[in-house]
């Protein structure tokens, strides 16, 4: 079987600066997920989430969703400002925050 792909893709960072990974599919979400160092209630449920595509009873876009709700942790940077930085997920350049 192939991969089960789902878009669009979540960006990732990467262990090296400046670069990030487009997961676009299952079996990705699931190679990121198990190197991540921290790990907490999203992200166990986006872990069960690709076992249950694997199993047939989630499609890959709910995978996705799981996956991407994990990759947002907001942790804030400074208290002068007002936005918030992911842990783990970037978005892509262009791409405003409503």
């Amino acid at each position: 079987m192939g991969p089960l792909w789902f878009s669009p893709p979540v960006y990732v960072k990467t262990k090296r600066p400046g670069i990030r990974n487009g997961v676009s599919h299952v079996e990705g979400a699931a190679e990121e997920l198990m190197g991540w160092d921290t790990k907490g209630p999203k992200w166990t449920k986006a872990v069960q989430s690709c076992v249950d595509e694997f199993e047939g009873t989630v499609s890959p876009q709910e995978v996705r969703e799981a996956f991407e709700a994990a990759a947002r942790r907001p942790t804030c940077i400074s208290p002068l400002s007002s936005r918030y930085h992911d842990a783990h997920l970037v978005r892509p350049s262009g791409v405003r925050e409503d």
